[in-house]
């Protein structure tokens, strides 16, 4: 039986590599994140640079304002995340 292979859009792929090449973060954190293999992403990243991507201009103020506003987003995210694993565990316990 074949596997099936996930396709990701450019949009996704764009994004994904920003969070490295703009957000000084590493491709294994970044991958983590996203859930992508760290290969994968390390490719995304090779072929973006290899373009032209890794600009060296710093960010305008748009831009960092919105990067700040996803990194709160982000943190924010993720603590639920957390409470929801937290909860879900406690739940199972409790049934036994």
């Amino acid at each position: 039986m074949g596997s099936t292979r996930r396709r990701f859009t450019d949009e996704y792929k764009q994004e994904a590599v920003s969070f490295v090449i703009d957000g000084d973060r590493s491709i294994a954190e970044v991958a983590r994140n996203i859930g992508v293999h760290e290969m994968t992403l390390g490719k995304w990243v090779k072929k973006a640079r290899e373009q032209g991507v890794d600009r060296q201009q710093p960010l305008t103020v748009d831009e960092r304002e919105e990067l700040e506003r996803l990194r709160e987003e982000n943190a924010q995210l993720r603590m639920q995340a957390e409470f929801a694993k937290k909860v879900a565990t406690w739940f199972a316990n409790d049934q036994r």
